[in-house]
């Protein structure tokens, strides 16, 4: 059933799984509790992620758990082949390979919904708008949905406050132990890695303009710094710009940020934040990456259109060559660089992220149907679970509230 690039690739893939799982404990820990229980037998879990060895470690949890699992890629650029035919190898359905035109990345997003599956993990909510769209009859099956990203989360309350759900939503990404850890340290550390990795140049003396001041802008920002390069920021929320300033970066409007940055970096989660009149007042030889969702933020039909010509010259960069003679450089097609472009955030922090995902599910899988049809935050002692076990796994101590201390924290008086 499984549609795929080259099932002969597994035994590479299954390398890459094993490195990531025994840097995984807290996932690990979850998986050795419920891979005896089988919490979710009888049931079909579809995601839609970044399928690399992380999110296989993910679904091989699941599936040890007793659940059907099928996967789609929520990027056409970050599947890593080797890694889902070892996935197919090991008995999981897989839709998905490296380089899937639009077309069939929407129908691979259909085709794990054939499959009818009662719970889903989303990275962007396009699995979900696919279903609610597409397949409504599958309204009243979905127990609920952990979406992951801030993107996701953005477009599930809109449609929400518009339409309604069917179904409870759960804002992963909006648990502390995942924006904390996975969009600040994870995305920071692995949108520089990616970029060293794709341009092999300096990142010390260099003018990078970073794009949103949020979790995942600031996270890239202070690893730049602690880098040695020179940081813009530019950013819509004057609140964020506030604490821009107060952190010690350089702040201005993005018209005035193109004549001076040597790379540019968007993490904002909106659209055409690099447009045609930014492409046209860059410096010769600028180069752009995506670290937001989707490949929205870089306006690359604009850049397109404008272009007298273009080239790869060096894989997974394209040089463009404008009408003032100028050359420019996109990453990855502008899509997520961390991920189309390199192997995503480091292990440990998808743990946590994972972790919780996988507690989520468990939740929606006992609670999904008595909960409301919101989008709802992950309760707290899901995420304190998490955090507790990876402080054991560390081997970190830690104090604990007396019974006087609880008391006084909830009384009134003095």
């Amino acid at each position: 059933m499984s549609k795929i690039k080259d099932l002969n690739l597994w035994e590479r893939g299954e390398k890459k799984i094993y490195w990531a799982k025994i840097h995984m404990p807290v996932l690990n820990s979850l998986d050795e509790e419920y891979s005896v229980k089988k919490p979710f037998l009888n049931k079909t879990i579809g995601m839609c992620i970044h399928l690399e060895a992380k999110t296989a470690c993910l679904a091989l949890a699941f599936k040890r758990g007793g659940a059907r699992v099928v996967c789609c890629g929520s990027n056409p650029l970050s599947t890593q082949d080797d890694v889902v035919a070892s996935l197919v190898k090991e008995g999981i359905e897989v839709f998905a390979w490296r380089g899937e035109t639009e077309d069939e990345y929407k129908e691979n997003l259909r085709e794990v919904l054939r499959f009818e599956p009662d719970l889903l993990i989303d990275d962007g909510f396009d699995l979900t708008t696919t279903l609610l769209k597409e397949f409504p009859h599958l309204k009243e099956k979905v127990l609920g949905v952990g979406e992951e990203t801030t993107t996701g989360v953005m477009r599930a309350r809109a449609l929400w406050e518009e339409k309604g759900l069917p179904f409870p939503v759960i804002a992963v990404n909006n648990a502390r132990v995942k924006f904390l850890f996975d969009n600040r340290y994870g995305t920071g550390e692995s949108v520089l890695s990616s970029f060293m990795r794709n341009t092999n140049l300096l990142v010390a003396s260099k003018t990078f303009v970073v794009s949103g001041f949020g979790w995942v802008g600031r996270g890239l920002a202070h690893k730049l710094q602690g880098m040695k390069a020179k940081v813009i920021i530019t950013e819509v929320d004057p609140i964020k710009v506030l604490e821009a300033v107060m952190e010690g970066f350089e702040v201005m409007p993005m018209e005035d940020a193109v004549k001076l940055g040597d790379v540019f970096i968007t993490a904002t989660g909106n659209c055409k934040v690099i447009r045609e009149e930014h492409f046209l007042s860059m410096k010769d030889g600028a180069i752009l990456g995506n670290a937001g969702h989707f490949n929205v933020e870089i306006d690359m039909k604009a850049l397109e259109k404008i272009a007298r010509d273009k080239r790869e010259v060096r894989e997974n960069i394209t040089e463009y060559l404008l009408p003032n003679g100028r050359k420019i450089y996109v990453i990855a097609e502008g899509r997520l660089l961390n991920l189309a472009g390199g192997d995503g955030h480091p292990v440990e922090i998808m743990d946590l992220s994972f972790a919780l995902q996988y507690l989520v599910m468990l939740w929606l899988n006992s609670e999904g149907k008595n909960l409301s049809k919101s989008v709802l935050d992950v309760p707290k002692e899901i995420e304190r679970k998490v955090a507790e076990i990876k402080l054991r796994s560390m081997g970190v101590k830690w104090d604990l509230l007396t019974e006087e201390q609880e008391k006084y924290l909830k009384s009134w008086e003095v």
